[in-house]
């Protein structure tokens, strides 16, 4: 697709929170390897374009793709740590994965737990030491001290450089991070978070403030709405085009198409494609550090890219903002 008008700024490298990791804004999201992207030769040629482009920040867990048939679990780890062993990869790469999702065991944060997955995801990925280790789910049974000082732990013997949150309410986020500055155990420096153009509510009536005064960066899943904001999703007949269409239903809606049509006259004025717009729309939002986005193919990596230097004018965040306004939450 053409490029209408400059509209490029070069890419600048995001600090993540109060870490000393700095990671190009878009991260490669490792989900599908194993799942949609199921052999090695396809999943290294992404993640070869992925760093050729300038990108750093790959992001994947040990429950990656435990749901899709066949997968235990463990999957994406392993074809990440293959690519990761080949000579000058590793350094090359801010390596994010988490832990306390259900492999077995539900969901899971005690100490001697997350020392053993631990272990395991360094064995999968063939790397002594994981950058960014994030709580994947909340484990309410579980006092968030323990599971602390398992990251305290695991920073001391150079395992773990710095840990994040995903998943989290904001009270018990929150909680959390008092916990570390009292006890002087690690602090979470990342939140992990659904949110995008079609799912703005949450995020911005719970968590953006407090990611702010908390000085966290967002890291954000579900970037494109499970592809609906790529605008290949505007007709029930659409749904068949790839695995994620099943999900689609709950986005075409009077506000969602409302939401697409207001990316049709961006992409118009810019000639940018609706999910590079999309991802744009995330890095112009205060404290997201880097959208998560996946790809199962090496040219559609390359469209998601352009996000990282496309730069909307005013004008037009305020269109995508009103196309994509919704009725705030009433408290009790």
């Amino acid at each position: 697709m053409p490029w209408f008008r400059s509209i490029f700024a070069p890419m600048e490298k995001r600090r993540l929170g109060k870490s000393d990791l700095e990671v190009a804004p878009l991260a490669l999201g490792c989900n599908v390897f194993g799942w949609t992207v199921k052999d090695e030769a396809t999943a290294f040629r992404i993640m070869d374009a992925f760093v050729d482009g300038g990108f750093n920040l790959m992001d994947t867990a040990d429950a990656y793709p435990r749901w899709a048939p066949g997968c235990q679990g463990g999957e994406s780890e392993a074809m990440m740590g293959k690519w990761l062993a080949r000579p000058g990869n590793r350094g090359k790469v801010v390596l994010a994965t988490k832990v306390g999702s259900d492999m077995g065991e539900g969901k899971n944060l005690r100490k001697a737990y997350i020392l053993r997955a631990a272990e395991a995801s360094l064995r999968r990925l063939r790397t002594d030491r994981i950058d960014l280790y994030q709580s994947h789910w909340d484990d309410l049974g579980t006092p968030q001290e323990e599971t602390l000082a398992a990251y305290d732990e695991l920073v001391t013997a150079g395992k773990v450089r710095w840990v994040g949150a995903s998943n989290f309410s904001a009270e018990r986020l929150l909680a959390a991070l008092r916990c570390s500055g009292e006890k002087g155990l690690p602090a979470y420096v990342t939140f992990q978070t659904r949110y995008n153009m079609h799912s703005r509510e949450e995020f911005e009536e719970q968590y953006a403030r407090l990611c702010r005064e908390q000085g966290l960066s967002v890291l954000t899943y579900y970037s494109l709405a499970s592809g609906f904001l790529t605008g290949k999703y505007r007709h029930e007949s659409h749904f068949g085009q790839s695995a994620r269409g099943a999900s689609m239903p709950k986005y075409l809606t009077p506000r969602g198409l409302k939401i697409l049509e207001g990316m049709d006259r961006v992409a118009a004025w810019t000639g940018a494609s609706h999910a590079a717009i999309a991802l744009a729309w995330l890095l112009a939002r205060p404290t997201v550090a880097a959208p998560i986005a996946s790809a199962t193919g090496v040219e559609q990596l390359r469209e998601l890219m352009h996000a990282a230097e496309l730069r909307l004018s005013a004008d037009e965040l305020r269109v995508l903002d009103e196309a994509s306004a919704y009725t705030p939450m009433v408290a009790g």
